[in-house]
């Protein structure tokens, strides 16, 4: 029996396990390759299939600022989607 693939319709980014994510513009993809002194593909990576990166309808080369809050406080991480 094959099972069918359903599509989801809860919402992705409002889970609040989900920090908050956005795609940055081009201005600002070259200021942070500029401010740590790197290629784009040394930043690390998120799969285009990755169901928030779904949510946000990027694509592959869009580069995804994600911020995250811990105990030790509040930090951006960027990823490149592939």
């Amino acid at each position: 029996m094959v099972k069918k693939k359903v599509a989801s319709s809860i919402d992705v980014l409002s889970h609040f396990l989900v920090p908050k994510m956005e795609i940055i513009d081009d201005s600002e993809k070259k200021k942070v390759l500029k401010k740590f002194s790197i290629v784009e593909n040394q930043l690390p990576k998120i799969l285009v299939t990755d169901p928030s990166i779904q949510a946000l309808k990027a694509n592959a080369g869009d580069i995804v600022s994600i911020n995250r809050e811990d105990l030790t406080g509040k930090y951006t991480v960027y990823k490149l989607v592939v």
